[in-house]
């Protein structure tokens, strides 16, 4: 058992519900935005259990980031697949990896059938004292949400036919990451985007309430990826937040460490309700968009500006008990 733990913590891309007990999800988030923005589409597959296996089930969630239309489809716990060693996931007649993806989805909701290829994407780096972004948060066993970011941006290749139309997503971009625990956080932001002026730049960043031992503190990290290299802030980096503000159209949130600081001015969308997991329940109450905006502006502590621009179909989420997480420190 102790091998296992060290392998799923040491690939946090693979699936790590083998031996839990529920209650316990896992789901791999893609974001997937053709060559011109015209279709932007979240896909979430994962995997439900609760302590009432009545409820236990697989799911594939799309958003359809320019309509705000999502849509469930939830499969019986025998239509997952996971391989053991490898990130390779089967929900239904769909098929997940980190180079790819098959959709096969045609009910009554949606008709969402084609292959993608990914190309050229890089995760956050996994080390064996900080094993992804989590740091050496990644290690502790009791954590309620466990979070991974398995690539910043990477090259699209393929169609995918939705509601029989095709759609080519030849030269798009992509994003993917993936959660799994207990539960969601009670209150928390989340902010991606990977489409700026300049190539392969990228910045993912969340802040969330998590309940430790005894108590709730507010975590975070952000990853600017730019020119090939990470900048990482971050709790266990000992960076701080000096400002989070949230109002109805935007989200101010600015991070500093010893050297850097980054300034997030997030511009607020409309989006549609994706489910998210509680102990109980997957519960439909998540708003998040394709649609927001996050102007980045990276400066040294001296003010001398090494990077500033605006990052398009941004992914954005702003859920929960703001109070508590404006509040905390």
């Amino acid at each position: 058992m102790i091998r296992r733990y060290v392998y799923e913590t040491l690939h946090p891309e693979i699936y790590h519900g083998y031996g839990k007990k529920p209650p316990f999800f896992e789901g791999w988030y893609y974001k997937l935005i053709n060559a011109d923005q015209s279709a932007r589409l979240a896909v979430i597959p994962g995997i439900f259990r609760t302590m009432d296996s009545r409820n236990d089930h697989a799911f594939i969630q799309v958003l359809d980031g320019m309509t705000g239309q999502a849509t469930y489809h939830e499969y019986p716990v025998s239509a997952f697949q996971a391989d053991e060693e490898r990130f390779d996931v089967r929900v239904g007649r769909s098929r997940f990896r980190i180079d790819g993806l098959t959709l096969d989805i045609d009910d009554d909701q949606l008709r969402l059938c084609g292959e993608l290829r990914f190309h050229e994407g890089e995760s956050w780096p996994v080390r064996l004292l900080r094993p992804g972004n989590m740091g050496p948060f990644a290690w502790l066993p009791f954590l309620e949400c466990y979070h991974g970011i398995l690539s910043f941006d990477h090259r699209v290749q393929g169609t995918l036919e939705i509601n029989g139309r095709h759609v080519d997503f030849d030269d798009g971009h992509g994003y993917l990451e993936k959660d799994w625990g207990q539960a969601f956080p009670s209150a928390y932001v989340w902010m991606q985007t990977n489409h700026f002026h300049t190539p392969t730049t990228s910045l993912t960043g969340s802040i969330a309430m998590v309940p430790s031992i005894g108590r709730i503190f507010r975590g975070f990290s952000v990853g600017f990826y730019h020119h090939r290299r990470l900048h990482a802030f971050a709790t266990y980096t000992h960076a701080v937040t000096e400002k989070l503000a949230i109002t109805d159209d935007h989200v101010f949130w600015n991070v500093r460490d010893r050297r850097h600081r980054i300034e997030l001015m997030a511009e607020r969308a409309a989006g549609g309700l994706l489910k998210a997991p509680i102990r109980t329940e997957m519960h439909k109450r998540v708003d998040e968009t394709l649609q927001a905006s996050v102007h980045v502006r990276f400066v040294t502590l001296n003010g001398d500006l090494i990077y500033e621009g605006t990052g398009r179909s941004a992914g954005l989420e702003v859920h929960g008990d703001l109070d508590t997480l404006l509040n905390a420190k």
